[in-house]
């Protein structure tokens, strides 16, 4: 055991020496996004998403709705992550003939549109199916 973790250790140094390696002519672009990157993070993405929890903990006291709508939340930061680099500048290299162009804030908004049409409409028949079902009463047991 003592050797295959050794070996991984050897693999993953040298993966790492040869990635800063590969990095260094680039540093100086890549730089901001270094640093800059874990500082957003650390001081707006992670206050929000604990908020966010937070309030959301207090609002929805239901579990299974409460995970639904998390499942929601973090799909829409998913593609909100995915679509930040479409959103925030052109592209650099010309347009592929093959691609036609797209409305990228459109996608984003019909993307996001779906999801949360799907989290409506599981909320919506998880209450129905709340209200069909008989309630068992303490004395019942």
């Amino acid at each position: 055991m003592r050797a295959v973790r050794l070996l991984l250790f050897v693999l993953g140094a040298g993966a790492t020496a040869y990635g800063g390696w590969l990095l260094l002519p680039q540093l100086d672009a890549a730089l901001p996004w270094l640093v800059g990157g874990p500082a957003v993070h650390d001081v707006l993405v992670a206050p929000l998403v604990g908020l966010v929890g937070l309030v959301l903990g207090r609002l929805v006291t239901d579990r299974l709705r409460r995970a639904w709508i998390a499942a929601g939340l973090l799909a829409s930061a998913t593609l909100l992550l995915i679509a930040v680099p479409l959103l925030w500048r052109p592209p650099s290299a010309p347009p592929n003939p093959g691609l036609p162009d797209r409305d990228y804030p459109l996608g984003l908004a019909v993307g996001l549109a779906v999801v949360w049409a799907a989290i409506a409409i599981v909320l919506v028949v998880a209450t129905a199916v709340d209200r069909r079902a008989p309630r068992r009463r303490s004395d019942d047991r």
